[in-house]
């Protein structure tokens, strides 16, 4: 296996390939052989396609690059149809389902040149953000086994960060592709709504899912946003979303000077482990010296789990009433219940959580008429015990911080809630290893290129260390 293929970014890979200086099959041979060690170590794929993921490299090998992405590996939660590759959603009820369509997204990273190698693993229906479910069992971070990677895109967090493929399809539904990349050291992106049409799900209208990129750099999340992103007919949302230059605006600089960017260390929450608030500071200092004029958010802000909650667990109880009839007791038992709850919601519990969600939305829209971008951090402490109880309390700094969704994770599931473009980024590492738990930041709706040239800005100017992990 080639060290020097498996820790090449997508970018890299493209020009490599398309240079003639290395081929698809090799890059391909070493990506299965390193998401064999992967797996092994993180049970990081339900699904690993190797005889035609080497069919498809050696096609490429005969052929003129078909796009940016000719040759360069992918794997994709198993949240996302597949054409003729097993599509579980983590779930016993669908562990036979083959596709036979690609969902816009895959499809058009295949469009790309993009080889689909494999189908990671997810929470059941992506419910929950640790990744385990009844039909593979558990995933764990490659930076320290005994830790979790995150969810629901554990198994795209850990393939990535291990080295299993320079970049991942992911989802997010409350910080979903953040929440893992974070935990994992990486790029993970939630685009504002639209951006990338959501063929999947049956409420387009009520959406609060999103299918993104997870990679180890900011140009290689812009490449295959870029790929990606376009209107499509199945996504009212997309429609008129046509934003140019996605890549391009990825691997180039923002100028920092003069821009205002709003920063909160608490989003709802009221306790934030000290590493991760020292990097946070660290990151915001950078961004000052950058010529950035920092701004505190102090205005009221208010956990968003009471919104989140009743709009997703009724979503749930609705939507997999089904599976829960036809497996009971061999759905995950978290999943049942979260759609219990659900269930428990009445109408008028949900219509006020869509009408707070659209408060919501003004308040943080109103934001961004006083600063450019805000700063979070992405979660309240690095990546939690892999035995951590779904429904037990999330310690930091030796104290109860609530639960996991409104302790661990505050800073994210506002954002799906208003649709405002937000990513994470790797912001530096714990004494014991472990990433401290990111940095985010946050435009205003459709400023996703600029957004990604602010990130390409202090992922250059913050230099955070080059690890690997060791899986052991």
């Amino acid at each position: 296996m080639s060290t020097e293929l498996i820790w090449a970014s997508a970018n890299e890979l493209a020009q490599l390939i398309s240079n003639r200086e290395v081929s698809p099959v090799e890059v391909m041979e070493a990506t299965l052989e390193r998401a064999s060690e992967v797996q092994a170590a993180c049970n990081a794929f339900i699904t690993i396609d190797g005889e035609r993921a080497i069919a498809a490299a050696r096609k490429a090998e005969k052929e003129p690059p078909k796009g940016p992405l000719h040759g360069v590996p992918v794997s994709v939660k198993d949240l996302c149809n597949t054409a003729d590759l097993r599509t579980t959603f983590g779930s016993l009820a669908y562990k036979d389902n083959v596709p036979t369509a690609d969902c816009v997204a895959v499809a058009r990273l295949k469009a790309a040149g993009a080889i689909i190698f494999a189908k990671t693993t997810t929470p059941e229906f992506g419910h929950k953000p640790l990744t385990d479910a009844p039909i593979f069992g558990q995933t764990l971070n490659p930076w320290d086994l005994t830790k979790t990677t995150g969810g629901s895109s554990g198994g795209s967090g850990a393939a990535v960060a291990a080295g299993a493929g320079p970049i991942a399809v992911g989802t997010d539904g409350g910080g979903s592709t953040r929440i893992p990349a974070a935990a994992c050291g990486l790029v993970g992106m939630k685009q504002s709504l639209g951006v990338v049409p959501h063929d999947q799900t049956p409420d387009v209208f009520g959406l609060l899912a999103y299918v993104g990129p997870m990679a180890r750099t900011v140009a290689d999340a812009g490449l295959m946003l870029e790929a990606m992103a376009g209107p499509d007919s199945s996504d009212p949302h997309s429609l008129g979303r046509d934003i140019q230059g996605i890549s391009k605006a990825a691997a180039e600089p923002l100028d920092l000077k003069g821009l205002k960017i709003g920063w909160r260390t608490y989003l709802g929450n009221s306790l934030i482990d000290s590493e991760t608030l020292s990097a946070f500071e660290a990151n915001l200092k950078i961004l000052e010296s950058l010529g950035a004029i920092l701004i505190e958010r102090n205005d009221p802000f208010e956990n968003t789990l009471p919104v989140w909650g009743p709009l997703t667990f009724s979503i749930w109880a609705c939507r997999f009433a089904h599976v829960e009839e036809k497996i009971g007791e061999g759905m995950s038992a978290t999943l049942r219940h979260w759609m219990k709850e659900g269930r428990d919601y009445g109408a008028v519990d949900v219509q006020r959580a869509m009408e707070t969600r659209t408060l919501l939305y003004r308040q943080i829209q109103s934001w961004f008429t006083e600063v450019d971008f805000i700063a979070t951090p992405t979660l309240a402490c690095p990546a939690l015990p892999a035995d951590q109880n779904p429904f037990g309390a999330v310690i930091i700094n030796e104290n109860e911080a609530g639960g996991l969704r409104d302790g661990w994770y505050p800073y994210t599931h506002p954002f799906n809630l208003t649709g405002h473009p937000a990513i994470t980024l790797p912001n530096g590492f714990t004494n014991k290893g472990l990433p401290t738990g990111g940095i985010q930041f946050v435009g205003p709706w459709l400023s996703d290129t600029r957004l990604l040239s602010l990130s390409a800005t202090f992922e250059a100017a913050a230099k955070i260390p080059t690890l690997r992990p060791k899986l052991s």
